[in-house]
């Protein structure tokens, strides 16, 4: 059976990632993949598996309140879905995989009269908003749409408060995403390599925080806080991981520099960009740092614990789900400084306490998020999905779909 993945963007993020682990490790014995989504960094890591790809523009559209704006994204979703259309007629492929949920809306519409079955694989937290219900609506409308949520916290949200009748209808299965634990491990070497590549000494004490620089992901109170600890912790750096994406996130990136300056740590904040060796980056920290207002999954907080990372991380949303408060992790309070500063603190002046979070994180990646346990699951759900595709009359099949958020994570 084929599966073509629609990815709105060619960049690479959370998201992006969880598209190349399925591209890289499903059973090409049962499925093609196909990837339709514009250039960029997605094509060429697609390729290196042997996925072909396929071109399509960009989508733009985002939630917005403006009339103007509203406009304007809904001529690109027109857009979109006459490309689309025709790329699902050229690929005649089996199932249509939207791995987020504009991309679903998207396939959902572009596929209307098609017998296919649409997957919106939901990577963000439904926001409340007017267009939210229209768009549940339009995922239960449609017996041919299923619905894959990252974790409970965003199958909840995307269910939302429908009317009973509605909300029986939809069908949502949540497969908590996963980390490549040959990718993310604890490895000594490659950590004393990565500091000495970074020019940070064994002795120094490295902070870090991998995500797109934006406020939900809460770089700038990470810096105040860090700049309060500073003067108890001399040998102390702080490392940010990530880039800028989107609208004002690029004044955002302005401020945090800025932040530095003017609370006197510019001098051991770094700002590192967008990586490829997060990995590396990962396993090198002593503390990995999640500040995150809202969290749909907390991709990063998996693989810092795989990597053997001790992880300081909000109490939101998928995040919840992952760590247990002082056995897997060290879970603070989203929002409230005086929080992320005590466990900052509780966590830099004991390294005993960190390896053992660290040891107690390792083993329960390995027992509920690795890339075995994930594919096993999509192959399972997949399996599904094709059982009611054999079940519908002859006819063209459905097509994977893949819309990506960005992550510097």
């Amino acid at each position: 059976m084929k599966v073509l993945f629609y990815n709105h963007t060619g960049k690479v993020s959370g998201a992006e990632r969880v598209l190349l682990m399925i591209l890289a490790r499903l059973d090409h014995t049962r499925f093609q993949s196909v990837v339709l989504c514009p250039h960029g960094p997605l094509v060429r890591m697609a390729r290196s598996f042997g996925v072909r790809t396929v071109p399509i523009d960009s989508l733009s559209a985002r939630f917005t309140a403006r009339p103007d704006r509203l406009v304007k994204y809904l001529a690109s979703f027109v857009r979109l879905i006459r490309a689309a259309r025709a790329a699902v007629r050229a690929e005649s492929p089996g199932i249509v995989h939207a791995n987020s949920i504009r991309a679903g809306l998207v396939m959902t519409a572009a596929t209307i009269g098609m017998k296919v079955r649409v997957v919106w694989h939901v990577h963000d937290l439904l926001p409340r908003h007017p267009l939210s219900t229209a768009i549940r609506i339009v995922a239960v409308a449609f017996a041919r749409t299923e619905i894959v949520a990252v974790s409970e916290a965003v199958a909840d949200a995307f269910r939302g408060e429908l009317p009973r009748r509605l909300a029986a209808r939809m069908r949502v299965t949540v497969i908590h995403n996963a980390v490549d634990l040959e990718l993310f491990q604890p490895n000594s070497s490659k950590r004393s390599t990565t500091r000495r590549s970074l020019e940070f000494s064994e002795q120094e004490l490295l902070v870090g925080t991998v995500g797109q620089l934006t406020p939900r992901k809460g770089q700038l109170e990470l810096i105040e806080a860090f700049a309060e600890i500073a003067r108890d912790f001399p040998t102390a750096k702080l490392v940010i991981v990530g880039e800028a994406l989107f609208n004002r996130d690029f004044q955002y990136a302005d401020a945090l520099k800025k932040a530095a300056q003017q609370l006197g740590v510019a001098d051991r904040v770094f700002f590192l960009g967008q990586r490829e060796d997060v990995p590396d980056v990962t396993r090198a920290l002593d503390v990995a740092v999640i500040n995150s207002r809202a969290e749909p999954f907390g991709l990063t907080v998996v693989e810092a614990m795989s990597a053997g990372t001790p992880v300081l991380a909000t109490a939101v949303d998928g995040i919840q789900e992952i760590i247990e408060d002082r056995s897997t992790g060290w879970l603070v309070k989203s929002g409230d400084r005086h929080s992320l500063v005590e466990g900052l603190r509780s966590l830099l002046a004991a390294p005993q306490l960190r390896a053992e979070l660290s040891t107690t994180a390792l083993s329960s990646v390995r027992a509920r998020f690795a890339a075995d346990r994930f594919m096993s699951d999509f192959h399972n759900f997949y399996r599904g999905v094709a059982t009611k595709l054999a079940s519908q009359p002859a006819g063209q099949i459905s097509v994977q779909v893949n819309q990506v958020n960005l992550r510097a994570d």
